[in-house]
């Protein structure tokens, strides 16, 4: 199952990015799809929080209502599953931040990480170079 990042999913939303485009029809094709995908959810908080953020989009920032819409729109994908924190997580999690460059920030990729690994997500979509510490999970960058 291919799992998608917060940076895909703003820039399918986001018109104005350079990845728009490609980014808009892979979530076209993965919803389309027969086969599962998947969003974490952290992936969810952070898109709305991204696009909605006025000091990143000024005065074109998505409201609320409409990033909403949009994540409606994900969710109701009948092969798109939200993944969130099982029970052996919290095993999976610390083993990921026992790793030296670990630390501040990179502990929400950890948290994505760690979940999709729960999960056995096969294929993390994302252009954060970051998930490159975790070599458990196959990360790749589909631009």
């Amino acid at each position: 199952m291919i799992a998608l990042d917060t940076n895909v999913l703003v820039y399918a939303h986001r018109r104005e990015s350079r990845q728009h485009v490609a980014a808009h029809a892979l979530m076209r094709d993965l919803a389309e799809s027969s086969s599962p995908w998947a969003i974490p959810w952290p992936c969810i908080y952070e898109f709305f929080s991204v696009v909605t953020n006025t000091r990143i989009w000024r005065d074109t920032a998505t409201s609320a209502a409409e990033a909403w819409r949009q994540i409606d729109v994900w969710v109701e994908s009948p092969t798109n599953r939200l993944l969130s924190e099982t029970d052996d997580f919290l095993v999976t999690l610390r083993g990921l931040t026992n790793r030296p460059r670990v630390r501040g920030p990179v502990i929400h990729d950890a948290r994505i990480a760690a979940i999709c690994l729960v999960h056995a997500v096969s294929e993390l979509l994302t252009t954060d170079r970051d998930f490159a510490l975790f070599a458990e999970l196959k990360v790749r960058n589909p631009f």
